[in-house]
């Protein structure tokens, strides 16, 4: 039998928050928690590696894919599964992103706490020339909220 707290939990709705969707343009070094609309422009396997897969031991894959929207461009590392999903064409949704630094650039990702879903074509065009993984930064130190990084142009 339910006790009287249990019964109005489980009448209790629970409202999820909605997403709040960004533009490329609005990502910076260091941050995470980015929910965003993309097309995917390229698609490039950089890494497979791994013996045949089987039940216990997984291929590893791994491919750089540059997506944008009508803001800008950037780098995003697909990882195993997510590879498949990156279709030069084709619109992707990326929620839970994060944004890595890789070499002193940017780079988009999306680990095991986010999804990469396909969605329906998306009616913009993308931004070509403004590609944010072409920006150097260079880390300037701790800072009060965690890593610090700057362009270097």
């Amino acid at each position: 039998m339910a006790t009287t707290g249990q019964q109005q939990q489980q009448n209790r709705t629970i409202e999820k928050r909605k997403p709040v969707f960004v533009k490329v343009d609005q990502l910076k070094p260091g941050t995470n928690g980015h929910t965003l609309i993309a097309k995917v422009l390229s698609s490039n396997t950089v890494l497979q590696k791994g013996r045949t897969p089987s039940r216990n031991l997984r291929q590893t894959r791994i491919a750089e894919c540059l997506v944008g929207d009508e803001t800008g461009t950037i780098l995003f590392t697909a990882r195993n599964d997510q590879v498949d999903l990156m279709k030069p064409g084709d619109t992707v949704i990326f929620r839970n992103a994060k944004i890595d630094m890789f070499k002193g650039s940017m780079r988009l990702a999306v680990d095991k706490w986010g999804l990469v879903e396909v969605t329906d074509t998306a009616n913009f065009v993308v931004k070509e020339d403004n590609n944010l993984s072409l920006v150097e930064y260079e880390l300037c130190g701790v800072g009060y909220l965690g890593l610090v990084y700057k362009s270097c142009w």
